[in-house]
């Protein structure tokens, strides 16, 4: 092989390596909705409901949301790209599937009925994120 052809090999790995480290190895921030005065930066309470804004742009941000079982969540995802990969949230465990406009924002209400670890993610199962409640 050439010396052109093995820094198109290596280029090629270093990218496919990268693409799986953010898709799937990456960590992303973390909110804490315990309870309606325990805000966070990212959190409010609204009519009592702790509720939550996520940015979609590449991922969710928060990607990770602790909230209390038993208690509902109103969640507010902020879609800020045009990506068809992020069109759409899943939430399996709850049967939830919402499409998600561009540069709009799109509410989901859930009550996790217990403790556990719930996961959300787009339509292709590429974007991830997890609802924790304690």
């Amino acid at each position: 092989m050439t010396g052109l052809e093995w820094v198109v090999v290596l280029a090629s790995a270093g990218a496919i390596g990268w693409v799986n480290w953010y898709f799937f190895l990456a960590d992303r921030s973390a909110a804490a909705v315990v309870a309606a005065a325990d805000a966070g930066g990212t959190a409010a309470a609204v009519g009592g409901v702790p509720e939550v804004t996520i940015a979609v742009e590449g991922g969710y941000a928060p990607s990770t949301i602790r909230v209390r079982a038993g208690a509902p969540v109103r969640l507010v995802f902020d879609r800020q790209e045009t990506s068809s990969c992020s069109e759409e949230v899943v939430f399996a465990d709850f049967g939830i599937r919402r499409y998600l406009p561009t540069g709009q924002r799109t509410t989901i209400e859930v009550t996790p009925p217990r403790a556990g670890t719930y996961g959300f993610t787009c339509g292709m199962g590429m974007l991830r994120g997890t609802l924790i409640a304690e």
